[in-house]
């Protein structure tokens, strides 16, 4: 086991983009070209549902805002298990 643990270590500076996903939608060219400020764009998610936290465009964990320091945040509170993982990955 040790030595699988150094046959990743080289894997920890590795970057990856990390993104918070509050909801989704689909428009049409038409609205979107139609969008002004105050404009208003309704999600799939309802309001206290969980945000899903991406990485490399698979959900990885869930989680909800938070501010820290009058910076948003996400606090999770739930880790996808490995066996989820593996299994989006495939599908």
């Amino acid at each position: 086991m040790a030595q699988q643990a150094r046959n990743i270590e080289f894997l920890f500076d590795v970057e990856l983009e990390v993104a918070v996903v509050l909801g989704r939608t689909r428009m049409l060219i038409q609205d979107l070209l139609e969008l002004t400020p105050g404009s208003v764009v309704e999600l799939n998610k309802l309001a206290g549902e969980a945000l899903d936290i991406v990485v490399n465009d698979k959900v990885i964990a869930r989680g909800e805002a938070v501010v820290v320091n009058e910076k948003f945040g996400v606090r999770l509170t739930e880790i996808v298990s490995p066996l989820e993982r593996v299994a989006r990955l495939r599908g």
